[in-house]
């Protein structure tokens, strides 16, 4: 997994943790690192792959919060699992999955709200700008729980873009190109640098199709 950036690697990972989990259905470790390869390849495996993995990464995470529910690792990956399969396979998952997601993130916070350097605000913060008002959507959550992740790492590019997103659909053009700029000016993370280039690039993207 720490070289999943390899053709082949991540596959190859989730192979591994889901015959550990087969063998050891008690094993908490393999559970959740299960359910994170699985999201890594809901977005980055053949699309016809995809949502077979977002799916077996729910019951990973699922099964990982069973197991140690005082840990946040199954709550977020679940929840991260969940936000994939609602973002990019429709409506229907969207509503069957939004009270959960909101749910497991927030069990996130309550147990370790600095975990991941603050994913689980980082998330929400996701969660609110995309939901729609009337289903309990909000810009003001969602500013606000993007820039409390940002306190716990203020050059985390997956946040910055979030938060320039958030500020583009606000019209807050000025800001969102300044935050833009952050991502681009921001270091690789050492154990993100597959995630972090995704970021760098959209956020070019972006930058040039606001000028």
């Amino acid at each position: 997994y720490a070289e999943r950036a390899v053709p082949g690697n991540a596959a190859r990972a989730a192979e591994a943790w889901a015959d550990i989990s087969r063998r050891e259905p008690a094993n908490f470790e393999a559970a959740w690192k299960f359910a994170r390869v699985c999201y890594f390849l809901g977005e980055r495996a053949p699309a016809r792959d995809q949502r077979g993995y977002i799916e077996q990464g729910i019951a990973a995470g699922e099964r990982a919060r069973r197991l140690m529910p005082l840990r946040p690792e199954g709550h977020f990956w679940a929840a991260a699992n969940m936000g994939a399969l609602a973002e990019r396979f429709g409506m229907r998952a969207g509503l069957k999955y939004r009270k959960p997601i909101r749910e497991a993130l927030e069990t996130v916070l309550r147990l370790d709200p600095s975990f991941m350097q603050g994913s689980a605000d980082r998330a929400l913060g996701r969660y609110y700008h995309k939901v729609p008002g009337v289903l309990g959507g909000s810009r003001t959550l969602a500013e606000q729980h993007l820039r409390a992740s940002l306190a716990y790492d203020p050059r985390s590019t997956v946040s910055l873009y979030f938060l320039a997103e958030l500020l583009i659909d606000a019209r807050r053009t000025a800001e969102a190109r300044t935050v833009l700029q952050q991502v681009l000016d921001a270091p690789l993370n050492p154990e993100w640098v597959p995630e972090d280039e995704d970021f760098k690039h959209k956020a070019a993207a972006r930058l040039t199709s606001l000028r």
